[in-house]
């Protein structure tokens, strides 16, 4: 997997790339725009167009870390994240056929602006999904998935095996390789119902207009409730 280093180096120099897993690795450089992948490559389900590594990464089966660098792309002030889990090699890439196993529930993250921004997210234990039992050596694959504010997705991967809490071969975690960046912030993602399920759509006739504005207010004025600080799964 690439160094936390190289990483935050690599990002520093290339404005159009997107998201970066920086801990506990990633599958690989997945920032290139060209003749094949002319709208990038992060935009491709389940990894960002790139196949399974043969490079993995261990961490614990009870759960870790994950760390990444969400904003290196325009556009993406606001965004929701998703951190799933595959296991098996069934997929036509090499990798797990199935990779919609939420680990925890997904969350939006708050940009300064418009513009691209170098911001750092951690999760410091994040769970394996309720009742999975993983044991030292069984091979999976951690996703995110960062939903822009125009509605496409990035997808990007860390490949990794499985290996006891304390195995000298999981990487320490520290404040230099997992933190929260002050310029960016959090928000949680709830539902507000408008309409219930089988309601007679004649006796609620609202406008197109109508409908976008309370949506927007909605999720705007409500939706924007900061995560607590002492959040189990986000370290400040």
């Amino acid at each position: 997997m690439l160094p936390s280093l190289f990483l935050a180096t690599t990002a520093a120099t290339i404005a159009s790339a997107h998201t970066i897993i920086t801990y506990p690795g990633w599958r690989g450089n997945n920032l290139h725009t060209n003749t094949e992948w002319p709208y990038g490559m992060q935009w491709s389900y389940p990894c960002g167009g790139l196949d399974l590594t043969t490079n993995r990464t261990y961490w614990p089966t009870t759960g870790g870390a994950i760390a990444f660098q969400p904003g290196w792309f325009q556009g993406h002030q606001t965004a929701f994240l998703y951190i799933n889990i595959g296991v098996g090699t069934d997929g036509p890439d090499g990798g797990p056929l199935n990779m919609s196993n939420p680990m925890m529930p997904p969350f939006q993250i708050l940009g300064p602006s418009n513009g691209p921004y170098p911001g750092t997210v951690c999760l410091p234990q994040v769970p394996l999904p309720t009742n999975w039992t993983m044991n030292p050596g069984d091979n999976a694959t951690l996703q995110i998935v960062e939903i822009a504010a125009h509605g496409a997705a990035l997808f990007s991967c860390v490949d990794i095996t499985f290996a006891a809490p304390g195995d000298p071969r999981i990487a320490e975690v520290n404040d230099t390789n997992c933190y929260n960046s002050s310029d960016l912030g959090f928000a949680s993602i709830y539902t507000i119902t408008t309409t219930a399920i089988g309601s007679n759509a004649n006796n609620v006739t609202v406008s197109a207009a109508t409908s976008l504005r309370l949506l927007g207010s909605s999720i705007w004025a409500l939706g924007y409730l900061p995560l607590l600080l002492g959040a189990t799964w986000l370290l400040m």
